[in-house]
């Protein structure tokens, strides 16, 4: 039966392989544009694909069912206020970054703040991307591998020895598509394993988990999940602890987090900055915010299954999903999930070193040889990205020992940056004249007020995100003062210069409307006026 997983894993992955080697062999990516923005040429479709595949990896799938394991529904809140947040991005932030003409969100702030912030911005990202994502990626994914082939037992050897094959495994293979085929690869990759990953974790894996908890029905099931009482509420009492999510940060410090995410992440973003125009860009943006509404089916809704299949007695949150994998597909099944899996998996990896390859080569190497040529840009980036992801491999295995979840591990980590990336990108977009001094102040302000709430206040007395809620008003204030009462020197110019049409999608305006309401009615649904009452 192994032999069989084994088989159905490698020829599902190395059937993407072989799509995306055909779809991109005929790329020209020796210029900037080719590699790093897939020649301006993404339709909607591929974008949308690629935005889900970079955000929907194991430390989703894992982590966000571990949290509704041990806690409720509540933290679908993440994925549906990534919705509001990629409305919020399509038709207020992207027309912006596409009539700037602009390749990374360092380049973007220069035009603002200056080079120095450029930089800044840049080693933030890098950090980000080194430190945490791609290390929790490969640990999250390996997680998942190790649990459903065994391979600590395969190969006799310890966990932490299994785990380390399986991320030096994915780091090698993910580094292949990243480094040697640039962003078109990745994003064609990502959408054929988009199709895997909707087939396997959003179709199958709910239709056999109701079915395992009816004992045989799907309709008993769904209506015993239907009956969990508390679990479904989403709407969480003010005091809630993590990983609930209280009401109050709902739109404030949740929102903040997601936005931040979505609208000013380069990993996420650079997929649109590729678009082959702005309407594209737009439909891309918009059709997943639409798809994050439906996500809680398959990161959320399993990990509460698996409480009412196993009750509270896994040794750790983050063997839920795992867990219930093992217990509700078939064997032949497995493989292909395992091969899903480790294809959404390679796309977030990808698709994150992807992008810091992209910042290093345009927004560091660049300015160090402004002579460099296109050829030389991208020969640069390669090998950065090679590096990362080595750096990125040997960090990944010891994450097993800091004994919290990957996911909210993750969204702590992310409020270090991202909050004031945010803060600078929406005072970017005004014309007050914020001084480049004003945002190295905040930042460097932001990151210790920020450690010391989160090691005085959370986890015990308040929620994380309360302490994400206030830091960004305290933001916010620091550079409004800095914009009133030392004002930058040089006068605020915008310079527009699009490469794409700028026609924006006809049907945007009443598709951000549709995705909002879909929103406010699944909050609706799991709520004491709908299955928690």
């Amino acid at each position: 039966m192994k032999a069989l997983m084994l088989l159905t894993f490698v020829g599902f992955t190395a059937l993407v392989a072989l799509i995306s080697y055909v779809k991109t062999k005929g790329d020209d990516t020796s210029t900037k544009e080719g590699y790093f923005l897939a020649g301006r040429g993404l339709p909607g479709i591929v974008i949308c694909g690629s935005l889900m595949m970079t955000n929907i990896s194991a430390e989703q799938l894992v982590g966000q069912n571990g949290q509704s394991y041990i806690g409720s529904i509540s933290v679908m809140g993440w994925e549906l206020l990534a919705a509001l947040s990629l409305v919020i991005f399509a038709l207020v932030m992207l027309p912006r970054f596409l009539g700037r003409n602009i390749t990374t969100i360092p380049e973007f702030l220069e035009g603002r703040y200056g080079t120095s912030i450029r930089k800044l911005v840049s080693i933030i990202f890098l950090a980000a991307y080194i430190i945490t994502m791609l290390p929790l990626i490969l640990y999250a994914g390996s997680v998942v591998l190790e649990q459903l082939f065994g391979v600590s037992e395969m190969l006799g050897v310890s966990r932490f020895a299994a785990i380390a094959i399986c991320c030096i495994t994915i780091g090698i293979i993910g580094s292949i598509y990243a480094i040697f085929g640039g962003l078109r690869a990745v994003a064609v990759s990502d959408t054929i394993n988009g199709v895997g990953l909707m087939i396997g974790c959003a179709v199958i894996v709910p239709i056999l988990a109701f079915t395992a908890l009816g004992d045989g029905s799907f309709l008993e099931g769904v209506r015993e999940f239907a009956s969990a009482g508390e679990k479904l509420n989403a709407i969480d009492p003010a005091n809630a602890l993590a990983p609930e999510i209280p009401w109050p940060l709902l739109c404030t410090g949740l929102l903040i987090n997601d936005l931040s995410y979505w609208a000013t992440n380069q990993s996420i973003i650079q997929r649109t900055f590729g678009a082959k125009n702005f309407a594209e860009a737009q439909k891309g943006a918009l059709w997943t915010g639409c798809l994050k509404c439906f996500a809680p089916l398959f990161t959320v809704v399993p990990g509460i299954i698996a409480y009412l299949m196993f009750g509270a007695g896994l040794e750790a949150q983050d063997l839920a999903y795992p867990q219930l994998l093992l217990t509700i597909l078939p064997k032949p099944l497995l493989g292909f999930f395992a091969a899903v899996m480790f294809g959404a998996i390679l796309s977030s990896f990808n698709s994150v070193l992807n992008s810091a390859s992209t910042i290093f080569a345009l927004d560091f190497y660049a300015m160090m040889k402004p002579e460099a040529s296109d050829e030389q840009l991208v020969s640069a980036g390669k090998k950065f990205g090679t590096v990362v992801a080595v750096i990125s491999i040997a960090i990944s295995p010891f994450i097993m020992f800091f004994g919290q979840s990957v996911q909210a591990f993750l969204n702590e980590c992310w409020g270090y940056y991202g909050t004031p990336l945010l803060v600078m990108v929406i005072f970017a977009l005004t014309k007050l004249p914020v001084p480049s001094k004003a945002c190295w102040i905040m930042t460097g302000t932001h990151v210790v007020l920020y450690a010391i709430g989160l090691n005085t206040l959370s986890p015990h007395i308040c929620h994380y995100l309360y302490v994400t809620t206030a830091m960004f008003l305290i933001d916010c204030l620091i550079l409004f003062a800095f914009a009133k009462l030392a004002p930058a020197k040089e006068e605020v110019t915008v310079t527009y210069n699009p490469q794409v049409d700028m026609t924006p999608w006809k049907c945007g305006k009443v598709f951000a409307a549709f995705v909002i309401i879909l929103m406010i009615a699944l909050y609706a649904l799991f709520s004491p006026i709908g299955l928690a009452g």
